[in-house]
């Protein structure tokens, strides 16, 4: 499409400039020209300088100028001939394509439409327009998956993910900031939660081998239509969020599987301290020891069963009971029936929830 765009504007100027003008592509070939007969021919130049200078450059007999020369640019203009005027001309035309070339980048850009729509910064009635203008199929599910490392994300980074998703006309890989990517990734019928963790794991994989890179990756809900991608993403912010408080060891977070943890991030923290003095009456859960709070948590991993906890612990039977009568006159809860164990267990990640204090969106 640029191409086109850049031939028309040529055209027009062809009658204006009295000598041959065009574009040439990052392998030098010419992708446009006054000259309709010249186009497809290769100047066989090195477009490393060219495209590596913000300055005109004089190449057998022609004066060469990058196009967007501060953008990474990958073609350039060309005008016949090396004197100044040449040069002139050089830089009207990169300035007049260089604008075209970046209001079309803007307007039809795909990846930079979805990142506007995950950050809700396109109006939900314009939505719908832009999806048919820019050819999405707005049918099919799609899932957002957030992407955070410990350190900075570097260009390479977002590459070697984008890579793994070569087509970018579904799957867009998006810079949100320095340690978050995200990854909306375009579903095909049939695929579940399951089948996307699988994914996100081999992300994980891939980074820590290629970069020696950690990192965590929430998983959204999947979604139908572009205008619920906000929401996927949202979520799988949150998902993340909500991992890092109440499951630190885990890499990949799926908001659908968050269980209570979500319910209890969602509450306000007033009424978080509220709960935790009524059901404390009798004693405060601070005041139970590191050996106690590990004896508690084995015990519900292993289903409030006071033998085979015991066992896993390597302690007596009589010891256990000895350790759960005494968290029962310290708080006032016997883990040993499932209704106070039900609330000790909601009750700890309470306390876990208002110690780390996290971030909400």
């Amino acid at each position: 499409m640029s191409n086109r765009l850049f031939q028309g504007i040529v055209h027009q100027m062809k009658d204006a400039i009295d000598r041959t003008i065009g574009v040439v592509d990052g392998s030098g070939v010419i992708i446009c020209c006054s000259d309709l007969t010249k186009i497809g021919e290769s100047n066989f130049v090195d477009m490393k300088d060219v495209l590596a200078s913000a300055s005109p450059k004089v190449i057998a007999g022609k004066t060469f100028l990058a196009i967007g020369a501060q953008n990474h640019p990958d073609s350039a203009v060309f005008v016949d001939g090396n004197d100044e005027n040449a040069a002139n001309y050089a830089r009207l035309i990169a300035v007049s394509l260089g604008g075209i070339k970046q209001y079309y980048d803007v307007k039809f850009d795909r990846s930079n439409f979805i990142k506007n729509v995950i950050l809700d910064n396109i109006l939900q009635g314009d939505i719908y327009l832009k999806t048919r203008e820019l050819g999405f199929n707005n049918d099919v599910s799609r899932c957002v998956l957030l992407i955070r490392t410990a350190e900075r994300t570097e260009g390479s980074i977002s590459e070697s993910v984008q890579s793994l998703f070569p087509d970018k006309n579904k799957d867009f890989v998006i810079n949100i900031n320095e340690t978050d990517i995200a990854l909306v990734k375009e579903l095909r019928s049939g695929n579940d939660i399951k089948d996307l963790e699988k994914l996100a794991r081999s992300i994980v994989d891939s980074l820590h081998t290629e970069f020696y890179i950690n990192c965590l990756i929430g998983i959204g809900t999947i979604v139908n239509g572009i205008k619920e991608l906000p929401r996927s993403f949202k979520e799988s912010q949150i998902a993340l969020e909500v991992s890092k408080v109440f499951d630190t060891e885990k890499t990949i977070a799926t908001y659908e599987n968050l269980g209570i943890a979500r319910l209890i991030y969602q509450l306000p923290t007033t009424l978080c301290e509220m709960f935790l003095k009524e059901i404390f009456k009798k004693g405060s859960i601070v005041g139970l020891d590191h050996e106690t709070l590990f004896t508690i948590q084995k015990f519900f991993e292993n289903n409030l069963n006071v033998s085979e906890t015991s066992r896993k612990l390597f302690i007596h039977r009589n010891t256990l009971v000895y350790r759960l009568e005494k968290i029962k006159k310290l708080t006032g809860l016997d883990l040993r029936e499932f209704d106070d164990a039900i609330v000790f267990k909601v009750a700890l990640m309470v306390k876990k929830y208002l110690d780390a204090k996290p971030v909400k969106y």
